[in-house]
């Protein structure tokens, strides 16, 4: 073969290329005949939310008058007030719950002459609190549901904070 007719070979190759790849590098608008594939994506386990399993029914539904004697466990949904027995034996406690939502908790307490305010916000938290005769003292932070255990001498008051605007109150006396 001569170098004319490989550069004619060449030529006539590169002009079949052109050919070929122009149409997909045209520029008009037109309808295509098939719509394209859509892009299928799968969510992988760093990017779903943990859900949060339901807070468990309270034992004593949503009764505020379950816990005149100190020994309760109620679901909130709602600013309430509560009374039980000091402990003690010196007269009545209040408990009043002053602010109920998604993971938010807002309480104050009161027994004679001692107060505590409890306070907490965001998936998984509540605050406990201790009464007793002379004092108290409060914990807030992550909890569980679970019901707290009984101390000497102290009213244990637990307020544990759900994402569907309800808390949990335990109130377990001696």
């Amino acid at each position: 073969m001569s170098e004319r007719t490989r550069a004619r070979a060449a030529l006539a190759t590169l002009a079949a290329l052109t050919a070929l790849t122009t149409p997909a590098c045209d520029s008009n608008t037109h309808e295509p005949d098939e719509a394209p594939p859509t892009p299928r994506t799968r969510p992988t386990a760093s990017h779903r939310p943990t859900p949060e399993p339901p807070p468990p029914s309270a034992a004593d539904g949503t009764d505020p008058d379950a816990c005149t004697d100190g020994d309760c466990e109620i679901t909130v949904t709602e600013p309430v007030t509560l009374h039980f027995p000091a402990p003690g034996g010196s007269g009545r406690a209040t408990l009043s719950v002053t602010e109920v939502g998604p993971n938010k908790i807002e309480y104050e307490v009161k027994s004679g002459n001692n107060s505590s305010r409890g306070a907490a916000s965001g998936p998984g938290q509540g605050c406990l609190t201790y009464l007793r005769e002379h004092g108290s003292g409060n914990s807030c932070g992550t909890l569980d549901h679970t019901r707290p255990s009984p101390r000497p001498d102290t009213v244990v008051i637990q307020a544990t904070t759900s994402t569907d605007g309800t808390t949990l109150l335990h109130i377990v006396s001696p």
